[in-house]
């Protein structure tokens, strides 16, 4: 039973914190300091059952894309969705070869977790000065792509947080377009990483290798598929007339309780 009550809490961690600007990454390492940690075959799942629920969530745009690309607009937008995916793709793979990547420990997440608390104040505050739009400019795909690749080197930096922001930046000064643009692109990213992780595991599982248990894994997706989908389908609202500030705090205030709890030994 408590193999089970873990997977499940690991699962609602993964779907709260996938897809909002405050590192998975960070809250699944902090939750595993605690409830031991888990396979990379487990946060591949955890994690496919995030990208399904935000699948799920905007099923109708993607239908709609995909149906519609003799319209010219969801041709261009289809594009750039496509070249953003192929900048972190590439890029993620060269630094992939060449074994560049910190460490999933707990002092950088939380360094990552801070700095990307006071990056998120400053885009908010330098983004709400500059003239609004909605448009998916090619500076925009090029500056989401390399977030893209910056939170896979960089654990604890937030994929969402990144792309959001760096979209903003770059020329979509609309929340909302910004964060669909983002989640958008995310979905064939982390398919794709998730699949590589399937494939290297798949290639290093042998006699050797721990047994999964199942059942636990079967339960951990679900819980991350159904609170994924609930917590996207809230940011969503949110963010309509909210700014991302009490993210932002949220995050300096973990990376901060983080260093405490290193000094105290609580964590490693």
């Amino acid at each position: 039973m408590l193999i089970h009550f873990n997977a499940i809490l690991l699962g609602i961690i993964e779907g709260i914190t996938e897809f909002l600007p405050i590192s998975s990454t960070g809250h699944l390492l902090i939750a595993e300091q605690w409830l031991g940690a888990r396979s990379d075959l487990f946060n591949v799942v955890i994690q496919a059952g995030a990208i399904l629920a935000v699948t799920l969530v905007y099923r109708r745009r993607l239908w709609t894309l995909a149906t519609g690309l003799g319209r010219r607009e969801n041709l261009d937008y289809a594009a750039r969705l496509l070249v953003a995916f192929l900048i972190t793709g590439v890029l993620g793979l060269i630094a992939v070869k060449l074994g560049f990547r910190l460490p999933d420990t707990v002092r950088p997440v939380a360094w990552a977790l801070i700095l990307g608390g006071f990056w998120m104040l400053g885009a908010e505050s330098l983004a709400a000065r500059l003239e609004p739009g909605a448009r998916i400019t090619w500076a925009v795909v090029i500056a989401v792509g390399l977030a893209q690749m910056a939170a896979g080197i960089f654990p604890g930096l937030s994929r969402s947080g990144a792309t959001i922001f760096a979209a903003l930046l770059a020329g979509t000064r609309d929340r909302s377009a910004a964060t669909e643009f983002s989640f958008l692109v995310g979905i064939p990213t982390m398919f794709a990483a998730s699949g590589y992780e399937l494939w290297h595991h798949a290639r290093q599982a042998g006699a050797a290798a721990p047994p999964e248990h199942w059942t636990a894994l079967a339960i951990a997706f679900v819980a991350s598929t159904l609170t994924a989908f609930v917590a996207v389908k809230w940011l969503l609202g949110y963010i309509r007339s909210h700014r991302y500030t009490l993210f932002a705090w949220y995050r300096i205030a973990l990376g901060l309780a983080l260093f405490g709890l290193l000094r105290l030994g609580y964590v490693h």
